[in-house]
């Protein structure tokens, strides 16, 4: 029988952990257009803020605000130096995969799995390739498949425009996922990492938006579904 629900994730925070890869380029970047080393408590401070998905317009923010007024386009090629490298020495080598062994397929026997992630698709599929290479994911929307990222709804409302009927569920580690799944009204499970900077106040705010439940991880995930 066909699954008549599908569990969309969010890719950084919940299947990756990107603390010293997408952070790390973020802190990176400020410093060497600043001069000056923030800490990753700072970025969760913006990121806890909402509408900063985008990491290269929020290095260039977090510059600005420091009193250093930076191009964009500067930005986004300085931060990709930093993220992708050569293709070996990137920091995109240093992400992890969340999920154990074994989680994403047993899901897949009950759910149809999906993507909607701010990444672009070149680097979503770089990060998958690596670590997912044999699961099938029924959708992926990427940032460079919609008009408007999050927390605008378009990639879940597209997700949900394919899938007619299929109810879904949204898992996102930041107010911009929560803010997006409640706007194309899917139900939310947020990610609060127990390690993650300011931890219990983003835990408080995924609550506070709506968020049917806060894990610390997704290896908790069937406990909320079932």
């Amino acid at each position: 029988m066909k699954p008549d629900q599908m569990l969309v994730f969010d890719m950084d925070g919940v299947l990756v952990d990107v603390s010293e890869s997408y952070r790390g380029a973020i802190v990176e970047t400020v410093r060497h257009f600043t001069g000056k080393q923030i800490s990753a408590e700072m970025v969760q401070d913006y990121k806890n803020a909402g509408g900063w998905n985008n990491d290269w317009a929020l290095s260039q923010k977090i510059a600005a605000d420091m009193g250093v007024a930076v191009d964009y386009q500067t930005v986004v090629e300085h931060f990709n130096k930093i993220f992708l490298g050569n293709g070996t020495d990137g920091l995109i080598a240093r992400e992890r995969w969340i999920p154990h062994p074994g989680l994403l397929e047993s899901l897949a026997e009950r759910y149809l799995l999906a993507i909607f992630t701010g990444r672009l698709r070149c680097e979503a599929n770089i990060t998958l390739r690596r670590f997912a290479s044999e699961l099938r994911f029924a959708r992926i929307i990427c940032s460079d498949d919609i008009a408007n990222g999050k927390p605008a709804p378009d990639g879940l409302l597209q997700i949900a425009g394919e899938f007619p009927g299929c109810f879904l569920w949204y898992v996102g580690d930041t107010v911009d996922d929560a803010r997006s799944a409640r706007a194309a009204n899917v139900k939310f499970v947020g990610i609060a990492a127990p390690a993650s900077p300011r931890r219990e106040e983003l835990a408080a705010l995924l609550a506070s938006e709506n968020a049917v439940a806060v894990l610390d991880d997704i290896n908790a995930l069937e406990m909320v579904l079932t």
